[in-house]
Formats: C-alpha cells, sequence, structure tokens
C-alpha cells in the first residue's frame, strides 16, 4: 500500500517521469485544504493541487500536461507542473472521466448520460449519448481510437460500451456490477474495476470477451499501468501498488 488517506473516485494517472497522481474528492460539495496528490517514484506523498472543488478524473495530454474533471461544477482544469490551476472548458453537467485521444481531443463523460468532446480549439460537441449513471463515467481508448466507457447504473447487470472513431456505439461486454475505472494492458486486454459473479475486483476482458476476476478486492475503483509493469490500483481511500505478475493476489 502506497498511501491510505486519499478519496480516489476514479483512475490514478501517472506523469512521464513516474509520479502518481490521485484524488480527495470528497462528497459533492465539500470543500478539503488540498484535493489532488502526488505520489513519487519512492512513494512519497505530498499534496498538489488545492482549492479544486471534488476532481474527479484526470488524465495527461501528448505533451505531459495535466487534466481534471469536477464534478461539483461540470468544468474541465488544467494542471500546471506547480499545481497551479485554470478552466480548460466548462458547461458539462457533472463531468466525471475524461480520456484524450491521438489527435489530442479530450473526452468527458456527464452523469446525465452525455459523452462530450472537446477539439483542440476548446469547441465542444456532443459525442455519444447512453443511459444516465448513478455514479461517474469513466472512459479509455483502444490501439484503434475506439472510446470504450462504464457508467454503474441501479442494475447489477452493466455493461461496457465501445464508441467508434464516428460515434457509433455498442455494447462490447455486459454482465459487470458497477465497473468503474479501466485501462488497457500493452497486449491490448480491457481491466476494469467492477464485480464479476458476485465478486470485486479488477476484471479482465481479453481481446476475445472472455472475462475473469485476476486482483480481488472489495472497494476497488480504479487503476493505471505503470513503469516496469507496475499496477496501481485505487480503492474508496487508498492507492496500492502491485508487480504486474502479481495478478490474482487478494487485497483488503
Amino acid at each position: 500500500m502506497l498511501t491510505s488517506s486519499l478519496h480516489p473516485v476514479a483512475n490514478p494517472a501517472l506523469d512521464l517521469e513516474g509520479g502518481l497522481y490521485a484524488t480527495f474528492s470528497g462528497r459533492r460539495g465539500e470543500k478539503v485544504a488540498h484535493s489532488i496528490f502526488k505520489i513519487e517514484p519512492s512513494g512519497l506523498v505530498q499534496p498538489f493541487v488545492a482549492d479544486l472543488m471534488n476532481p474527479t478524473g484526470i488524465a495527461f495530454d501528448s505533451l505531459g500536461e495535466m487534466f481534471v474533471s469536477s464534478r461539483h461544477d461540470g468544468s474541465i482544469y488544467k494542471i500546471t507542473r506547480y499545481g497551479e490551476k485554470s478552466i480548460y472548458a466548462k458547461g458539462m453537467g457533472v463531468a466525471t472521466g475524461i480520456a484524450f485521444d491521438h489527435d489530442g481531443n479530450l473526452y468527458v463523460g456527464d452523469r446525465t448520460g452525455t459523452i462530450f468532446k472537446i477539439d483542440k480549439k476548446r469547441e465542444i460537441f456532443v459525442f455519444a449519448t447512453l443511459e444516465p449513471s448513478v455514479s461517474a463515467y469513466h472512459l479509455a481508448f483502444d490501439d484503434e481510437q475506439n472510446l470504450y466507457v462504464t457508467g454503474p447504473t441501479t442494475s447489477s447487470y452493466d455493461h461496457i460500451y465501445k464508441i467508434t472513431p464516428n460515434g457509433n456505439v455498442s455494447t462490447y461486454f455486459t454482465g459487470l456490477g458497477r465497473p468503474q475505472g479501466m485501462a488497457f494492458d500493452a497486449g491490448g486486454n480491457l481491466f476494469v474495476a467492477a464485480s464479476l459473479s458476485g465478486r470485486r475486483g479488477i476484471v479482465r476482458v481479453t481481446r476475445k470477451r472472455e472475462a475473469g476476476i485476476v486482483v480481488a478486492g472489495s472497494n476497488l475503483v480504479g487503476l493505471a499501468f505503470g513503469f516496469h509493469r507496475d499496477l496501481y490500483l485505487a480503492s474508496g481511500n487508498s492507492i496500492f501498488k502491485l508487480n504486474f505478475g502479481a495478478v490474482g493476489r487478494l487485497l483488503p
């Protein structure tokens, strides 16, 4: 375990130097002293961003610049390397998961079911529409620039959606309970924090759409692949680090 004093609600994210970032998101409308923390490769945890209400999704663009969504005000913030913030775009409802495509366009999930696309001119478009989520949308791109989306509902049989670059929506996989953060490994397998057949943890969905639990944990909400086969896992209050060869172990 790297730390047990945060409140992630989505994937952690790594910068180009291997620094890991995670949120202390808090309840909606709750103001905390520092809401994004940086975990150095050495394991040192230190506050990074102050005064950003309810940060949710974190993503880095191709230049290594950080962007963060706020589900409090529906804005996307751009964060400098010194932790200073400015509004990049606003007006996206309850903004949750975010992800960049290869062309530098930013995609944002709104809890009401809209997936927004923000181009490099900061023009905002509706990219796709899904059913509303009771929690948050989580986004990830594959190597063919298809966008994958999860959004837990009141059902225990939720979907992973696949959205093509031209906005066509289909169901990629179904049968998960409260699917949340996602990430692809180098082999194109999709990993998602979810329940499968009554067990909570990290579910691996192969290219053949075969699914199985690879890490069991009762409160996992997101993950990120790091360097040197590292796998970072986020629970409701903690960040764990595993060697990718150690998948299959149990977490608290």
